[in-house]
């Protein structure tokens, strides 16, 4: 006359449990938890082989009456539980789900070992405890996507629900029978026993209505990962159902239940475990496709990633949400704004980053935590995706960049020879026909009026004069003769030919390429003029120096400052020779502390 699973008859009940609230913390601080070592888990297993042989040693070795089918599967579901809850126990040490599913498999063991015990306080026990195990399995039920711990007021008044008839009233109904190894018997009396019995399964009955209610409202309403995650709370509403209807049996019908009725009532317990180790197999199913996700990974962008990610974690509405560079927006695929969840009990966060910086971020559904290291593992593929993205917008960048720098160049090659023409036309070859013109007559003149010859050879080889000064300034702007004496001698010409007075200081003594020579002569020039023309200082200085495989020069004044490399100072042009040559040229020029230009460039030999 119980509402419990003893051999002789009744049944007892179990819980659900709905998508309450979970703590906010990331999914990764679970790999933290404390865990026990190997003869911790060793020994575990041992107690429950140990238990349940002890359980079935009834059915193993036989006894007087035939053993019914349902006793022999309630033996064994202790089993199942022990074994599930040992397996979510380790697999997951945080989540205390694993702790009570292994002491709910290890509290249907009491019954079985104590019946087996012919003395009179073992017996006493085994009816006290019969139904024991209800309480973690309830808990369980209720917790099972909270990670075993219950937040919610509804979940706990269901609970003492059970905690009162199955525990404090069973003691006090203990008291009133009169039974055969009850040695808990004082005040015997079989009317008031028969109402504590019944006032029990009244409780109990609703107990399992309200958590059925409970547990299927949350499945309705819950997405559909997490309906997957409440596979094993369903599968025990399922049990739970067939509970009440046995107890609906005992309260208004014969008070014979059908033995086919109890059987499969009991065989429905092992649903819950067997629905653990379904979702246990799905998420080793999922991280068996990581392999395939990454191979695909270089070439996954944008929408095709997301839906790739989104399948690996079996969540439909997964996002990857980007982030705006220099803000705390985030946009999806299409360019969407995303706005980021608060309630972590529904969708958590998991940002992606690259050199400590976020660069996006996971939004997905908070019961795929049940399995961090597939969230894990999917976040990193992430980011090694996004990062490929970014570093592949970043070189199509450069490339452009790359490509308007050599039209730049190409541009300024072509300028400069038009300059080449007019100045060799309008300067040099003017002077060197009017030269030719020249000598033509003094050769007419020579003999007739030498006083006019004469003079005209003074003319001429002042033009000449002219003309080969022309033409020095000329190569000079080609190639500078002074740098065939090496860069620090070109330095120096360049230095104390400035307006501005500047030092120099030379510490590169290894032989450089000429390229880089005449690129470092020219970033030079070109900043020493702009110090002339439009620092307003009084003071500058030129600083080379090897660093490593490049070649370090600085020129820095103590001027007005705000400089920049696209403000029509020439400075945009030396930038387009330092790149060319893979180098690379950083100003810096805040406006009232002076400017530096600083090129640096590869020498290696």
């Amino acid at each position: 006359m119980r509402v419990r699973l003893a051999p002789w008859g009744v049944v007892e009940s179990d819980l659900v449990a709905p998508p309450v609230s979970r703590r906010s913390a990331d999914v990764l601080t679970r790999f933290g938890a404390r865990a026990h070592g190997t003869e911790f888990w060793v020994a575990l297993w041992v107690v429950a082989a140990a238990a349940e042989f002890g359980a079935m040693v009834p059915v193993i070795f036989g006894r007087a009456e035939p053993v019914p089918g349902w006793e022999v599967v309630y033996r064994m579901i202790g089993g199942s539980f022990a074994a599930a809850g040992l397996i979510a126990w380790r697999r997951r040490p945080d989540n205390r789900s694993g702790v009570l599913m292994t002491v709910t498999g290890f509290s249907f063991f009491i019954f079985p070992l104590l019946s087996q015990i012919d003395t009179p306080v073992a017996q006493t026990l085994s009816m006290l405890t019969d139904d024991v195990w209800t309480v973690p399995f309830v808990a369980l039920l209720l917790t099972y996507v909270t990670a075993g711990r219950i937040q919610s007021r509804v979940d706990l008044g269901l609970v003492w629900l059970f905690i009162f008839p199955l525990l404090i009233l069973e003691f006090i109904w203990m008291l009133f029978l009169e039974q055969d190894g009850n040695i808990l018997v004082a005040f015997p009396n079989d009317g008031i026993a028969d109402a504590i019995d019944k006032g029990q399964r009244v409780l109990v009955l609703a107990g399992c209505i309200g958590t059925s209610v409970v547990v299927l409202a949350r499945w309705w309403a819950a997405s559909r990962p997490r309906r997957r995650a409440l596979l094993p709370s369903v599968a025990g509403t399922v049990a739970l159902l067939l509970f009440a209807s046995l107890l609906v049996n005992d309260l208004v019908g014969t008070g014979t239940r059908s033995p086919l009725h109890v059987w499969v009532t009991i065989a429905s317990l092992a649903l819950v475990p067997a629905a653990f180790l379904a979702g246990l197999l799905r998420s080793r199913l999922a991280r068996g496709g990581l392999t395939e996700l990454f191979r695909s990974l270089r070439t996954m962008r944008g929408e095709e990633l997301q839906a790739a990610l989104a399948k690996t974690m079996g969540d439909p509405g997964l996002v990857v949400a980007r982030r705006v560079p220099g803000r705390s927006a985030y946009v999806d695929p299409h360019g969407t704004p995303v706005s980021m969840p608060t309630d972590p009990a529904d969708r958590r966060i998991v940002p992606v980053q690259r050199d400590g910086e976020q660069i996006a971020a996971l939004v997905y559904d908070a019961s795929l935590d049940d399995d961090p290291e597939l969230v894990e593992a999917v976040s990193a593929a992430a980011a090694i995706a996004l990062e490929n993205e970014q570093l592949q917008h970043e070189s199509d960048a450069r490339l452009v960049e790359l490509q308007a720098s050599r039209e730049r160049l190409v541009a300024a090659g072509d300028a400069e020879r038009r300059r080449l023409e007019r100045n060799l036309h309008d300067g040099a070859q003017q002077r060197l026909v009017a030269l030719s013109m020249q000598l033509r007559f003094l050769q007419s003149r020579i003999r007739d009026d030498p006083a006019t010859a004469e003079e005209l050879a003074t003319t001429a080889s002042a033009e000449l004069a002219e003309s080969l000064q022309e033409l020095r300034e000329l190569a000079r702007g080609i190639h500078p003769a002074v740098l065939d004496h090496g860069l620090e001698t070109a330095l120096e010409s360049l230095a104390s030919r400035s307006p501005v007075p500047t030092d120099l200081s030379f510490h590169a003594t290894r032989p450089l390429p000429p390229a880089v020579e005449l690129a470092a002569y020219f970033v030079a020039s070109e900043a020493l003029t702009n110090v002339a023309k439009y620092a307003q200082a009084t003071a500058a200085a030129v600083c080379v120096r090897a660093a490593g495989r490049r070649l370090v020069i600085e020129i820095s004044d103590d001027g007005v400052g705000g400089a920049a490399a696209g403000g029509g100072s020439g400075l945009r042009g030396l930038a387009d020779r330092v790149e060319a040559l893979d180098g690379r040229l950083r100003i810096a020029s805040p406006r009232g502390r002076g400017t530096t230009v600083t090129a640096e460039l590869p020498c290696a030999s």
